[in-house]
Parts: structure tokens; sequence; C-alpha cells
């Protein structure tokens, strides 16, 4: 019983003692109904959980958003690897096509100008050789003798007797020029086979080409394809000829190049020097309303110079000039009163800064040749260069070397094939630039007198592979061996070499007619030859004088 009250005295006492009224605590507050207590924990409770799908939605919005920036890195990362590869790879596959284009230029050059001595290292024989009977020793020594070399008197009257009237004609030509006003004339140079001596077919025609300049205070400045960007592939070989006042800057001022406008003046130039009359730029041979000089102005001019010429000197003479050819401006017939007569070129020509590498206003027509792209582009010949080269080449050769033999019978050959069959996209010039490799390329003994059927044989190996690879380049251009001793000019060494068949590829009927008439000209060399020779029994073919070489 004690222990019971004192329990519930302990009870009230504890009451009393936690009553808020009594013993008020700090922020302290009235307890709550029950009820009250419940419903705000179960809101409280509501609450926490929707922030919990909050926050649980927002950490899963979160890492998707992460996830999808780590595919995305992953694929740009992989693209970039995949570029990265595939630069490479395009690279390195550059590389790998420089390669095989350099090696393939540099065993082409191997073959045509770096082969030795050896005749292994031509090309093989095709299929077009294969039962061609070739002419043996006895025989090419015969036709050479009989054929060719009766020829060489003749053509030494006819270059004296031409040489000396084209330089009274030239002489005429300037005393009836204006002086201030017409272009100057210099001195004629013989040019080709004729001044080469390896000219076998008739009508013999000399080559002489004539170099002029403009009349003070003008000069010539020249740009050719090799010297910038502004020529494309199939005007390689050609330039361009600007007549300007010889105190005029190299550069050129930007006035000439650009519209300053009307409110504008230059600095440098006034408006009189700048601005030349058109009618004045046409006197110097232009092209109309520009400085470049015209190659049909420049013949048009030429032949009425010519013709006032003659008419001053033709009462010294007896016999008539004319001009031949529509097609060629330049080419001029010497009419006797016996009937015969003498035809010649004279062509005017332009001179390459201070080398002998000359712009020539109108070259030969042949099936091959290309239009000029313009009348204001103008052909380069290294005509002075070649005669140069051959008689250079010459002197360390062995006495009555067979080189020119070899070019003039091919030569003859096949013109008495396309006398036959018709014209042929292959020329004299082509033949020429076969000879000037091989006498490049092979050794002096090589072209001994003795060795000319193998010298011929190789000419026409080297031809015919050629013809295969539509490739044969200009012996000079692109030609880093040239000697030293010709002077030649560097810029033409560093050049790009240029191929002489390059239209092959894109006249294919021209080519197709070509290559024929090349395999119908090896099946009848025997023939052509055997006709113009006379038959030496066989117990004398080993009698033969080489010295006839």
């Amino acid at each position: 019983m004690p222990v019971g009250i004192f329990r519930v005295s302990l009870l009230v006492l504890t009451a009393i003692v936690n009553h808020p009224l009594i013993f008020p605590k700090e922020n302290g507050t009235v307890p709550e109904d029950p009820q009250d207590i419940v419903q705000k924990m179960k809101e409280r409770e509501e609450t926490l959980r929707l922030e919990q799908l909050r926050l649980e939605q927002e950490i899963a919005e979160w890492e998707a958003t992460q996830e999808a920036l780590e595919k995305a890195a992953k694929v740009v990362e992989e693209r970039e690897e995949e570029k990265v590869r595939w630069d490479m790879w395009t690279a390195l596959s550059m590389v790998i096509f420089l390669l095989i284009e350099l090696w393939r230029q540099d065993f082409q050059e191997g073959i045509w100008q770096d082969t030795g001595g050896e005749e292994d290292d031509m090309a093989v024989l095709g299929k077009a050789f294969k039962g061609v009977a070739f002419p043996d020793k006895a025989i090419l020594a015969s036709f050479y003798e009989k054929r060719i070399l009766g020829t060489t008197g003749d053509m030494a009257r006819m270059r004296e007797m031409v040489e000396g009237f084209a330089d009274d004609l030239l002489e005429a030509l300037r005393s009836v020029c204006n002086r201030d006003a017409d272009m100057e004339v210099e001195d004629c140079m013989g040019v080709g086979s004729m001044y080469e001596n390896w000219r076998v077919r008739k009508p013999f025609v000399c080559d002489l080409i004539v170099p002029f300049a403009p009349p003070e205070p003008y000069c010539f400045r020249s740009q050719i394809w090799c010297c910038g960007d502004s020529f494309p592939p199939d005007e390689h070989g050609y330039g361009t000829i600007k007549v300007c006042r010889a105190d005029e800057a190299v550069t050129g001022c930007i006035c000439d190049k650009t519209k300053l406008g009307e409110d504008m003046l230059c600095l440098l130039h006034s408006q009189a020097s700048t601005t030349r009359p058109s009618s004045e730029m046409e006197d110097l041979l232009c092209f109309k309303n520009t400085q470049y000089l015209d190659a049909d102005q420049v013949m048009k001019w030429f032949q009425i110079a010519v013709t006032k010429a003659w008419n001053r000197i033709s009462h010294k003479y007896e016999f008539d000039l004319s001009f031949s050819l529509l097609d060629s401006p330049g080419a001029l017939k010497i009419k006797f009163r016996s009937g015969k007569s003498i035809a010649f070129n004279l062509t005017p020509v332009v001179q390459y800064e201070n080398s002998d590498v000359y712009f020539i206003s109108h070259f030969p027509r042949s099936s091959l040749a290309a239009d000029l792209p313009s009348s204001t582009h103008w052909f380069l010949t290294f005509a002075v260069y070649e005669r140069r080269f051959i008689q250079l080449v010459s002197k360390t050769l062995p006495a009555n070397a067979c080189h020119v033999s070899c070019l003039q019978i091919l030569s003859f050959i096949h013109g008495k094939q396309c006398s036959l069959t018709g014209p042929s996209g292959l020329t004299n010039y082509h033949l020429k630039t076969v000879m000037l490799h091989l006498l490049q390329a092979r050794p002096g003994q090589d072209w001994a007198p003795e060795k000319l059927e193998a010298r011929l044989q190789d000419m026409l190996k080297f031809l015919e592979k050629c013809l295969h690879e539509k490739k044969l380049y200009h012996f000079f251009i692109g030609n880093g061996k040239v000697p030293a001793e010709l002077g030649f000019p560097i810029i033409f060494q560093r050049a790009e070499p240029l191929n002489l068949f390059r239209p092959f590829v894109l006249q294919r009927d021209v080519y197709r007619k070509t290559v024929d008439t090349f395999h119908e000209m090896l099946r009848n060399m025997t023939t052509l030859i055997n006709e113009y020779t006379v038959h030496i029994p066989l117990a004398q073919t080993n009698g033969i004088h080489k010295e006839s070489f």
C-alpha cells in the first residue's frame, strides 16, 4: 500500500512539473489534438515522398544526360579516330601514289635518257616486228650511197643561193620600212633539216627565221607557260608577247590591272601615259584593244613589207618571187624562166630574252599539230640549239658517224610510206627528236659507221615504244642534262617535260592511223629500200666500203 501511494504521488508530481502552463519551455507550444498531429505527420510524409520522387527523377534525368553525353563523346571520339585513320590512309595512299609516279617517270627517263651503250637496255621489239626482214649492212650501204649522198652537193648550192637572195631581200625591206614606226628586222638564220644536213626528200626547202624588234621607245616582254599558272596544259610550249614602253616598270602598276574610278588618279602615271590609243597599239601589230603581239597581224605586215622590198629589187633578178602556200604565210617560191623553182620559208620570230630561243609566228602545219589557242599565243622554237647540239656532239663521235645516216634513211622510208598510205601523225621533227635522245643516251663509239644497222633498229625500237606509250618528250624542255657549252636557258631545263605525243591521247583516229602507217612501214622497209638500191651480188656484200658513211 505505501508503495502504491508513493507511485501515485510520484506520477502526480511528474505531471505537475512537466505541465507547460506551470513551467513553460522556450518556444513551447500548446499540444495539439492527436488527430491533427497524425494528419500533419501524414502530410509531412507525403511531402517527403514527393520530394524523394522529384529527387529520384532529377537523378535519373541527370544520369540519362550524362549517359547521352558519354555516348555523344564516344561517337565523336570514334569519328575523330576514324577521320584520323582515314586521313592517315589518304595521306599514305597519296605518298604511295606519288612514289609510284616518281618511280614510273624515273624509269621512263631512264629508258630514253639514262640508258647506256648496251643494246639490251633498249625496248624489246614488239609483235609488229616479228617476221619483218630487216635490210642488212650491204643493202643499207648501197642505198645510202646511191640515194642520199648525191643530194648533199645540191643542198649546199641551194643554201648558198637562198641565203644570198634572202639577205638582199631583207636589206631592201629595211629600206622601205619607216624606221620610226615599223618593226626593226635583223639578219636571217638558217635552221632545220637543210642546215643540219639530213634532208633527203625533194623538193628541198630552206627554213630561214628573221628576228624583229619594235621601234623605240617600245620593247617586247614575254611570258612563257613554265613561268606561271595562266597557261592550261594544252597551251604548254606557248607564250605571249606584250608590247611595252622601254621606261615602263617590269611589274607594271595596279592602274593597268584594275579600274580606279572616275575620281581617282594614279600617283605614278598620268592619264596621258596610261591611256594608249587603240590605233597606236594596232600599228604596233597588237591584238585589238590589247598590248599583246598578234601573230596574224605580224604575218600580214611581213607579207606587205616583203612585197614592197621585192618590187624595189626585182629588176636585178631574172626570176619571179611569189607566196606559194596560203596556210604558210612565210612560204616563198622563186620561179625561173626555165620553169624550175626553189621554195624557201622566211618566217619572222621574236627572241626570248637574251637566248637563242625564239617565239615563232607560224609553225608548219601537220596532221598532229593543234591549232593555236589564239593569235596572241606564240610557239617556241629551239631550232638553233638543236643545230648546235648536233654540231657539238658530232665532234665527239667517230669519223663518218652514222647518226645523220640513220635519220636520213628513216626520214626517207617514212616519207615514201606516207606517199603510199596517206599522211601520218609522225613528222620529221619527231624522228629528229628520237635521234637527239639516242645521241645523248649512247656513248660515242656506238655511232661508228659500221653500226648503222644496229642504230637504225634502235631508233625504230625507241619510236615503237613512244607510240605505244603515247609519250615522246621534247629533247630540251625538262632535260637537265643539256651540255653547259650550249648556254641553254636553265628555266626550260627545270620545266616539266613536254610530251610531243600528247595530241595522240585526244585524237584517237590520228593515233590509229599513225600506228598503222608505222607498222606498214616496217613491213615494207626492205621493199622500199630495194626499190632505190643497186642489187649487189652476194659475193661482193663483204666488200662494201664503209667509208661512204
